[in-house]
């Protein structure tokens, strides 16, 4: 089964995501082996699509999201279910309280 967007074909994920983004994911990723004048350009040329378009950060954000949403059990599979967090008992965890204690000797060695 075909799938389209418009007047588009959408034949991997890929396309979904340039068409989605209105620009090619290479604009933002890179391509493997790119010198350092053609990563200028590029980085260049997102610059000011991004000063067109500001909206496109949300855009793509939201898009990154959903991704990760939909795909979440496939790229955390050892995650699962979070438990919940113990209730309060008053006091910090232990590395909570060494950091504290490091925190405090470092203000300790700048105050001096």
């Amino acid at each position: 089964m075909k799938s389209f967007i418009g007047h588009h074909e959408v034949a991997t994920d890929a396309d979904y995501l340039e068409l989605a983004l209105g620009t090619p994911l290479e604009l933002w990723l890179g391509e493997e082996g790119e010198s350092a004048e053609e990563r200028a350009a590029r980085l260049d040329a997102a610059r000011d699509i991004l000063a067109d378009d500001p909206e496109l950060i949300d855009s793509v954000s939201r898009i990154a999201a959903e991704a990760i949403e939909a795909h979440a059990p496939v790229l955390f599979p050892s995650i699962g279910r979070l438990a919940r967090p113990a209730r309060s008992t008053g006091q910090a965890p232990p590395a909570l309280s060494q950091s504290r204690e490091l925190l405090g000797r470092t203000q300790e060695g700048r105050a001096a």
